[in-house]
C-alpha cells in the first residue's frame, strides 16, 4: 500500500502544463524515483544552449530538491538524477510526515510541487500530531504538507 510510480507520459504531461521556469524551486515530497524531478529538468534543459552559465549552475544547484522516506528508492532516486545530468541532487532520505508543519518557514518555501504522493499508506498517531487535520491516510497528510510547503502566488 502506498508504493507506486507514475508512468512518464503522464509525468510530462503534467510538468508541460504546469510549465516550470528557470528560476522556479521544484519539489516532490514524496520523491520516489525521482521521475518528476527528472522529466521536470529535461524539461527545462531542452534548449540548454541557450540557458546562460548562471542559469545553467540555478538549474543544477537551485531548481530541484525531494524528501524520501525508503531507502531504495532514495538511492535510485538521487542514482536516476545524476544519470539525468543533475550533477548533485537535493534529495534527503527522511519521512516527510515526520517533520513539523508549524516549523516551516518562508525560506523553506516552494513555486511548484510535482508529486504523487503514496495514496492508501498510513502513519503512526505521532507523526499525525504535526498535523491540524488528523488521520493517517498518507494522502491527506502529503495533501496538508503540500499546502503549506507552497509558495504563496
Amino acid at each position: 500500500g502506498g508504493e507506486y510510480y507514475t508512468p512518464r507520459p503522464l509525468i510530462r504531461t503534467i510538468v508541460k502544463v504546469v510549465n516550470p521556469k528557470i528560476g522556479d524551486r521544484i519539489y516532490d515530497g514524496a520523491v520516489g524515483s525521482a521521475g518528476f524531478l527528472v522529466e521536470a529538468f529535461d524539461y527545462l534543459s531542452a534548449n540548454r544552449e541557450e540557458l546562460s552559465p548562471e542559469e545553467w549552475e540555478k538549474l543544477q544547484k537551485k531548481t530541484f530538491y525531494g524528501k524520501e522516506k525508503k531507502s531504495l528508492a532514495y538511492i535510485i532516486a538521487t542514482m536516476n538524477m545524476i544519470l539525468h545530468g543533475i550533477e548533485a541532487p537535493n534529495i534527503t532520505h527522511t519521512n516527510t510526515l515526520a517533520e513539523n508543519l508549524s516549523d516551516i518557514e518562508e525560506k523553506d518555501r516552494f513555486d511548484i510541487i510535482l508529486a504523487n504522493p503514496p495514496f492508501g499508506g498510513k502513519e503512526r498517531a505521532e507523526v499525525q500530531q504535526n498535523f491540524p487535520i488528523k488521520t493517517g491516510e498518507t494522502a491527506s497528510l502529503f495533501l496538508q504538507h503540500f499546502i503549506k510547503i507552497l509558495r504563496a502566488g
